[in-house]
């Protein structure tokens, strides 16, 4: 009776160890079932970054951004263009002054990325819809050779020089010479400003004696190399090769044109079709709205935005 009931232990003890290792499989295998399940929210997280990529960011800039435009911001754009592309590489801007009346036509018929403008855009300019960017203001500066002896000019005799209706330095207070208008040409965005600025459609409009000259490089040149010569420029464009007038007593410096006390002043714009504008073209607008940007405004005689 005590073999059987020792065999009988075995098998019951036995019996009991494949129960329990039963058991432990399927412990396991609901183990490995909850693991799968809690894995499924990890893989949902990871997709969120890729869905909300922030497409304004330059680091992935690329292609090629055209402007075209006023000459009086060659200077500012040149640098701001430098410091941009150097930035973002995979970018090439390729700037022509053309003239402020062209860069707002070129930008209504898509030639363009981007238009340059030194003048307010004109009513029927506006209506085409393109988005205006202020990115500096100006000054326009009266120039004169050095050798010229006269120091202040009023705004009604500088119509009254460029409509023809005074043609001697000595009837403004200078020497008994006969006056050399310069001026810009029809697309100048300066000449615009100018004109409407000094009313000169309301004397007569530009003398047809003028000389007209293609960029304020070229009206300086002129003026620098003609003793009896007057035109006008870009604050940027006055050195010493060239001497600039006061207008109706007021010095032309940013401080005063932005303060609104020289009255030769204007804005610096861009403007673009902003349906259509690529990133790489808002992106350098925004540039130019930048410390970065506004400091190369400064440089070159600008005066940058409050």
């Amino acid at each position: 009776m005590k073999l059987k009931n020792k065999v009988l232990a075995v098998l019951l003890t036995i019996a009991l160890v494949g129960v329990l290792g039963g058991c432990g499989k399927t412990n396991n295998t609901n183990s490995n079932t909850s693991d799968n399940t809690t894995t499924e929210p990890t893989q949902a997280a990871t997709e969120t970054p890729a869905a909300t990529d922030d497409t304004s960011s330059t680091d992935n800039l690329s292609g090629t951004v055209t402007i075209t435009g006023s000459t009086s911001v060659e200077k500012i754009l040149n640098d701001m263009i430098d410091e941009f592309t150097a930035s973002n590489p995979d970018v090439t801007i390729n700037y022509t002054g053309t003239g402020s009346s062209a860069g707002i036509s070129d930008s209504i018929a898509g030639a363009n990325d981007i238009g340059a403008s030194s003048r307010d855009l004109k009513d029927d300019e506006k209506s085409a819809g393109l988005k205006e960017v202020t990115f500096a203001y100006d000054g326009i500066a009266i120039a004169v050779n050095p050798a010229n002896t006269l120091t202040d000019i009023s705004v009604e005799d500088l119509a009254k020089i460029f409509s023809g209706q005074i043609t001697n330095w000595k009837d403004v207070g200078g020497k008994d010479a006969t006056i050399v208008v310069v001026s810009r040409e029809g697309a100048s965005g300066t000449r615009s400003a100018f004109e409407e600025l000094v009313k000169l459609e309301d004397a007569g409009g530009l003398t047809e004696d003028a000389t007209v000259a293609e960029g304020n490089g070229s009206v300086q040149t002129t003026v620098a190399g003609n003793e009896n010569a007057i035109g006008y420029v870009s604050f940027s464009y006055i050195d010493s090769t060239v001497k600039a007038l006061t207008v109706n007593g007021v010095e032309g410096t940013p401080e005063n044109a932005k303060s609104g006390t020289y009255v030769l002043s204007r804005p610096f714009l861009f403007v673009y079709d902003e349906a259509k504008a690529s990133a790489a073209a808002k992106a350098f607008v925004e540039f130019s709205l930048s410390d970065d940007g506004q400091a190369f405004v400064e440089k070159h005689g600008g005066i940058k935005l409050d």
